[in-house]
């Protein structure tokens, strides 16, 4: 059973990246997903992704490209406050302008460079580079 289908996801794709596949199949599939995977896609971490429809429920295939050195969720999710990014970068990203932050604002699901320009603060869902 799982209880975190999103760090389910995301160590599928890190631990597919690592031996060398150019796919990666995750099961299930939510909103939250989506958008995670739109963002990834969006900043050219992942390619295409399709979502395939069979008899237990939503599948998606993810086509990999190569560029994720590490990704995972933040738990517990800690809320940031719009001018208190510096602090959570330096934790969880090696290098400044290096990989993204993943947030959930009110304005829906956003990197930490667009919550940034738009003055929003939020809860960290994950971390990409």
């Amino acid at each position: 059973m799982l209880n975190d289908p999103l760090a389910n996801l995301l160590s599928n794709i890190l631990n597919a990246q690592k031996i060398g596949r150019t796919t990666c199949t995750s099961t299930p599939f939510s909103k939250l997903i989506k958008d995670v995977l739109d963002k990834m896609k969006a900043n050219s971490y992942i390619g295409e992704y399709n979502v395939v429809e069979d008899n237990k429920g939503e599948v998606v295939v993810i086509n990999l490209l190569g560029n994720i050195n590490k990704c995972g969720v933040i738990k517990p999710r800690f809320s940031v406050k719009k001018g208190n990014y510096e602090k959570f970068e330096k934790r969880f990203l090696p290098a400044k302008d290096f990989g993204l932050l993943i947030i959930s604002t009110t304005k829906g699901i956003l990197t930490h460079y667009e919550a940034k320009e738009k003055g929003l603060g939020g809860k960290l869902i994950a971390y990409v580079y």
